[in-house]
């Protein structure tokens, strides 16, 4: 750049600032240094100004960046303050520089000009000092040299300049100036990735002010210089080169959603759309609509993607909104699919399944590697932390280990990630909603056992989730019909599609693919209906009548009266209150209502009450029993359970003789007592298993 078009520049920008930034420079020069050290500049106002000096911004930034640094320090203030170190950030650029990491190519000159990505913070360093300016102080004489320093390596003095020896030299930090620095590793988010892709990233190096401003999870906008730097093989430099960023502003985006083009035409089919009649049919119908049957657990999964309005209170507490669900049920029902099909319909997603997932994989990990100068831990971000603010779809539950489960505990409830590993305290968000699916403790159901007993998840993990789902495969003529028609008509509209794409000499015309096609094809189409919970969820909050809170305040206070009695069961638990009320305010944002109605109450109630009918009953009183989910034992095993230990120690007190006390005898008096032996030498074989009894002598036992 000629030395006139340098000082042309400057002047340009320092009509720039007087023109649209002289109350921000003002606001600067009072907070400098301590409070603010940059001054930030939107594109849109600098391309209003002057489109050329804009262009030339993004196409030279290394330049540009100097130039308009130079404008700032030469800005006459009315104090007398100099702002020798103050940066320029320039954010917000255009949609054509906002590049997708991997379309990043050196073809279409993306290196060296300036560019914004989109991602998720990856992994973050800790902020360090960089030297900028080393002072080398000489051993000898005492004599001071300066050097600046660069990324390309440390560079030291060559000769003192007082008595021109050749050192030593020790660099005296005092005088030497330093600037905090960090890198990122920001990877694409996981909504814009279809078809199992493989996300991927860049490194973003960061300094000054702007360092220490974000951490792993959170969903920025990085605007900065690309750059390159060679790969090297241990000590031999390769012919390969890896792009990176030099940033140069980074802005949280506190988003919901992608960034998606809800168009006018769009909104105005997504309010058609709320007033149809039978809107919720046809959201349901919308839902992996090769799968048949299964109308309650997909509106439920319609509801966890609305989701309920999360609170926050006047105190700083918070009530979430977002439902989890889990689905239990014997193989082949198609729960895999409908997790699938839920995933590429959520607006942000992530999907993994159980078997091939850690804890540190789900939530986050204390990682130590070569990311950053030399080894240092990083945290690295997990699947629920990816997830923030969308849905975590979580296949396979009961195969994962029971401690990996347990880390996801506080994540459901409390929405937070909490970690404490290799000197690292940090706590990250995982506002995200859990699907989760999972097959019985034998692999299927069996019809003679409680269905409780047959769920081998930890229940403080179960009574964590809003809607429990038990789909059991029972053989019924009339419904199996059904089924294979639907099967078979799916299949045959998947091959006519596939032999009219594959194949030239084809004879069905595409009329005849239509016609089959029609009857398996979503009622609303899966982009719409994306588009359709993003509206929902950005504009629609939706209030209780109280009409709606009377039906719920109605249904959860007689569902408590049943456990009123002493000996009677707890039939549900305060956390199903909430639950009922996030499940009716997601109803109430399927039809873009702001109220949540009785209607609402109503239809929720009926879902609420199914899966306490399959799960939360005991099955030996035939009562709601809330322990059954929450503590894994019904009230009436917890008797059982009782009575059965105190026999064991009255009767060894009575066989004072003896070993122990006869199990034949024990029975005997069970029975007398009105429970069922088998049950009773069950619970004895348990506990013996667990530890609790011991068998002195064959067919006595001891309570240990």
């Amino acid at each position: 750049m000629s030395q006139v078009s340098e000082s042309q520049d400057v002047d340009a920008f320092l009509s720039f600032y007087r023109t649209y930034y002289a109350d921000e420079v003002a606001r600067l020069a009072q907070n400098y240094p301590k409070e603010q050290r940059s001054l930030y500049v939107e594109y849109d106002d600098l391309y209003t100004y002057d489109p050329d000096l804009a262009e030339r911004y993004l196409n030279r930034p290394g330049e540009m960046q100097e130039v308009a640094e130079e404008a700032l320090r030469t800005y006459d203030l009315p104090v007398d303050i100099s702002l020798g170190q103050a940066h320029v950030r320039l954010r917000h650029l255009p949609r054509e520089n906002t590049l997708d990491i991997r379309g990043i190519r050196v073809s279409d000159d993306h290196i060296g000009s300036m560019v914004a990505v989109m991602g998720i913070v990856r992994k973050a360093t800790d902020v360090r000092p960089k030297i900028v300016e080393a002072a080398f102080e000489c051993q000898r004489c005492g004599t001071m040299t300066y050097i600046p320093q660069n990324d390309s390596g440390f560079q030291e003095p060559h000769e003192c300049q007082g008595c021109e020896r050749q050192g030593p030299f020790r660099v005296n930090n005092n005088e030497s100036k330093f600037i905090d620095s960090q890198q990122l590793r920001v990877q694409e988010s996981p909504e814009g990735l279809r078809g199992g892709e493989t996300p991927q990233s860049i490194d973003v190096n960061l300094e000054d002010d702007i360092c220490g401003k974000v951490t792993p999870g959170d969903h920025v906008t990085v605007v900065g210089r690309l750059e390159m730097e060679q790969v090297t093989s241990g000590q031999e430099k390769t012919t390969v080169f890896d792009p990176y960023m030099e940033g140069v502003s980074v802005v949280i985006e506190d988003e919901e959603f992608e960034d998606m083009d809800i168009t006018d035409e769009d909104k105005q089919e997504i309010l058609e759309l709320s007033t149809h009649e039978n809107i919720y049919d046809e959201m349901v119908a919308s839902v992996a609509p090769s799968i048949y049957g299964y109308e309650q657990e997909k509106l439920s999964m319609i509801l966890q993607l609305f989701s309920g309005v999360t609170k926050h209170l006047p105190d700083g507490s918070r009530i979430r909104g977002d439902l989890h669900m889990l689905l239990i049920g014997d193989p082949g029902t198609g729960k895999s699919q409908m997790l699938s099909y839920i995933r590429n319909i959520a607006p942000r997603s992530v999907y993994t399944s159980g078997k091939g997932s850690s804890s540190a994989g789900l939530t986050a990990a204390a990682v130590r590697d070569d990311f950053g100068d030399g080894q240092q831990w990083t945290l690295e971000a997990g699947a629920l932390v990816l997830a923030d603010k969308g849905i975590a779809a979580v296949d396979e539950l009961d195969k994962m280990r029971p401690e990996d489960r347990s880390a996801m505990h506080e994540a459901l409830e409390q929405q937070q990630i909490s970690v404490s590993k290799a000197g690292i305290n940090a706590t990250l968000k995982s506002r995200c909603s859990l699907l989760g699916a999972a097959n019985p403790k034998y692999g299927r159901f069996d019809q003679y056992e409680p269905i409780g007993e047959q769920i081998d998840l930890e229940p403080a993990l179960i009574s964590r989730f809003d809607l429990i789902f038990t789909v059991t495969d029972s053989p019924d003529p009339e419904h199996d019909a059904k089924l294979a028609d639907h099967i078979l008509t799916t299949n045959y509209a998947g091959e006519l599609n596939t032999q009219r794409t594959e194949m030239a000499t084809s004879n069905f015309t595409q009329e005849q693919v239509d016609e089959v096609t029609e009857e398996v094809a979503p009622v609303i189409d899966a982009e719409l209906l994306r588009k359709y919970i993003a509206y929902a969820k950005r504009n629609c909050y939706p209030t209780m009548t109280d009409e709606a809170r009377a039906a719920i305040r109605e249904f959860y206070v007689d569902l408590r009266a049943k456990g009123a009695d002493e000996d009677a069961p707890v039939p549900v638990t305060a956390r199903k209150l909430e639950a009922l009320v996030r499940l009716s305010e997601a109803s109430a944002r399927v039809r873009l209502s702001d109220t949540v109605e009785e209607e609402d109450a109503t239809r929720i109630i009926e879902i609420v009450r199914s899966c306490l009918q399959d799960i939360g009953v005991d099955p030996e009183t035939g009562q709601f029993d809330a322990d059954v989910v929450e503590t894994g034992t019904s009230k009436s095993q917890r008797d059982r359970i009782k009575s059965v230990k105190e026999l064991i120690e009255t009767i060894a007190q009575e066989y004072d003789d003896e070993p122990g006390a006869p199990v034949d005898t024990i029975l005997e008096r069970a029975e007398e007592a009105g429970m069922d032996a088998d049950k009773a030498e069950k619970q004895i074989e348990k506990f013996r298993t667990k530890g609790e009894i011991y068998e002195p002598k064959p067919g006595y036992v001891r309570t240990t």
